[in-house]
């Protein structure tokens, strides 16, 4: 059987994350088992030179070092055409018993988004690919205790090669696509951990959007920052720190695992080689001993002039290994944000007990959440 490590040190976290993938790798037993059901070849569970190579690809076409990816041009206007088609097919629908945004909406708006995005605008109502990742990811959360779906998964690769070759200019596969060929890149099974990763995003995005709901200061400053734009929705700091703080709050990731590439030696002992090493975010993201105000939502924590902690706070992780989509994310939630809160306020309809008053719960039900959309001038029902 193999050993677990549990991190509760801050300087533990920072020392693990600073020192992967070698000799902390995060092609853990256990990650490996999971995603080979739909990317047995992905950078997340690749090693050696492998994995320098995609992950080098990864960074490359996701803009990883950059806040603004350089096909913002192409992808900002994709977030506001179809958040304005959500609204509009909420408002035709929504005249006899009012406008309601329920995640089913939402998240069918962000899929074409992600799918728009990511092969252009011909994959837009590709809804079986979809549903395809959608059900190899379910097999996924089995692991080990479940044997892959290996003809669905050749389909569902096939699938993404072929969109990836007809992939429009301003996508993120036509990039990939028009890079110089590397044997070891495996392109094709870089692309499904895009479309897995952009569905978490969606979930803070929603969150997000309930937080601001309910808190009216925060909110009022987001709606100032909207106004006062002059980027196209491209720089968002405020926003961005909302989502970030969601993500802190209820994270997406909760366990962050790499295994040990060998003996790695502490001042309290050796840690054998094969050992798994498990950070448990919430335990750092909600400690009211050492974070100010852990159970409340205080996005001013993320932004550059907030008051400089090591705490760790990892909603992507950090250091080599760091989310090579983080800004991307950021940069395509916040806009979202903006396009749904340009000219609409939102009202939680729904239960959940969300108030700058309370300590915030641990968890929140995303599938659950409910808003009441109104005109942001006039506080009435959009009609």
């Amino acid at each position: 059987m193999r050993r677990q490590a549990v991190i509760l040190q801050p300087d533990q976290l920072h020392y693990v994350l600073e020192n992967s993938p070698d000799p902390f790798s995060p092609a853990s037993s256990e990650k490996k088992a999971a995603l080979n059901h739909f990317e047995p070849r992905n950078v997340l569970i690749s090693q050696g030179r492998e994995r320098t190579v995609r992950r080098a690809l990864q960074e490359q076409v996701l803009d990883t070092h950059s806040p603004v990816h350089r096909l913002a041009s192409s992808f900002l206007p994709v977030i506001d055409q179809e958040t304005a088609q959500l609204l509009e097919d909420i408002e035709r629908t929504g005249r006899a018993v009012g406008n309601t945004l329920a995640w089913e909406d939402f998240i069918s708006a962000w899929y074409r988004i992600v799918r728009r995005t990511v092969f252009g605008d011909h994959a837009r109502d590709d809804e079986e690919l979809t549903h395809m990742i959608t059900e190899l990811r379910r097999d996924g959360n089995w692991s080990f205790l479940k044997p892959p779906h290996r003809r669905l998964r050749a389909r569902f690769l096939q699938r993404v090669r072929d969109s990836m070759d007809t992939a429009g200019p301003g996508s993120l596969a036509h990039t990939l696509r028009n890079l110089p060929e590397h044997k070891d890149a495996a392109p094709v099974e870089q692309i499904p951990q895009w479309l897995f990763a952009f569905d978490p995003a969606g979930m803070a995005a929603f969150r997000t959007l309930a937080l601001l709901s309910t808190h009216p200061e925060q909110q009022a400053r987001a709606v100032a920052e909207i106004r006062e734009d002059t980027t196209g929705g491209q720089q968002l700091p405020y926003l961005r720190a909302c989502v970030l703080e969601s993500l802190r709050l209820w994270s997406t990731t909760p366990m962050i695992l790499r295994q040990s590439t060998r003996e790695v030696h502490w001042p309290d002992g050796t840690m054998p080689g094969n050992c798994g090493v498990l950070i448990y975010t919430p335990y750092f993201h909600r400690d009211e001993d050492n974070l100010p105000h852990a159970h409340a939502f205080r996005p001013e924590r993320w932004l550059a002039d907030a008051e400089d902690t090591d705490w760790p706070m990892v909603p992507f992780s950090e250091g080599p290994v760091i989310c090579p989509g983080r800004q991307l994310v950021l940069m395509m939630t916040s806009a979202m944000l903006a396009s749904l809160l340009e000219n609409r306020t939102f009202t939680l309809a729904s239960s959940q007990h969300l108030s700058p008053k309370a300590l915030l719960p641990g968890t929140l039900d995303h599938f659950s959440l409910r808003f009441t959309i109104h005109d942001q001038d006039q506080g009435a029902p959009h009609t």
